[in-house]
C-alpha cells in the first residue's frame, strides 16, 4: 500500500509540473514514480507530525548555523590570501562524532568540507573525522564547540 501511495503522489506532483493533460505525460509519470520507488527505499522510521515544528525550527538553525560558518571561514581565507606574511600552521586535526546516526556523521562531514580552509580528508567507522585546516592551531579550539551545536542539530533535524 506504501508504495501505491507513493506512485500516485509523484504521479500527481509529476503531472502538476507537466504543462499539458496527456495520456504520454500521465504514462510517463506514472514510470517515473515507479522507478523513483524502486530506487529509493523507505525511511526506518516515520515522520512524526508532533515533531514537525522543532525539526524546522533545527533546519533552519542549522543552516544559518552552516551560512555563518561559510562566511566568517571564507573571510579568514581571504584574509590570509591577502596577508601572504600571516603566519600558518596547517595541519590535519581529528573530530570525532558525536552523532550516532550515519547520515548526521555524512551531512557533518559535508559541512566541514563546504567551508573554506577545512576538508575533511578521512572518515573511521565510528565517525572520527581527519580534517585538514589552514590553521590547525585555532581550528582544535574552536571545533568542539561547533561540532556539539551541529550535531544537536542534525540530530533533531533527523531524530
Amino acid at each position: 500500500m506504501y508504495y501505491l501511495r507513493t506512485i500516485f503522489l509523484l504521479t500527481l506532483a509529476y503531472i502538476a509540473l507537466v504543462p499539458n493533460f496527456e495520456i504520454l505525460n500521465i504514462l510517463a509519470g506514472v514510470l517515473v514514480a515507479t522507478i523513483v520507488v524502486l530506487l529509493v527505499r523507505p525511511q526506518p522510521y516515520p515522520l512524526r507530525w508532533r515533531h514537525l515544528p522543532s525539526t524546522i525550527i533545527a533546519l533552519i538553525r542549522y543552516i544559518f548555523v552552516v551560512a555563518y560558518d561559510l562566511i566568517v571561514s571564507g573571510i579568514q581565507v581571504a584574509l590570509i590570501v591577502l596577508n601572504p606574511r600571516q603566519s600558518l600552521h596547517p595541519g590535519i586535526i581529528t573530530i570525532p562524532s558525536k552523532t550516532e546516526s550515519e547520515v548526521a556523521q555524512a551531512l557533518n562531514a559535508h559541512a566541514i568540507t563546504l567551508t573554506p580552509g577545512e576538508i575533511v580528508v578521512e572518515m573511521d567507522e565510528d565517525g572520527t573525522m581527519y580534517t585538514h585546516c589552514l590553521n590547525a592551531t585555532d581550528s582544535e579550539q574552536l571545533v568542539d564547540e561547533a561540532q556539539e551545536m551541529r550535531a544537536e542539530l542534525l540530530e533533531k533535524i533527523l531524530a
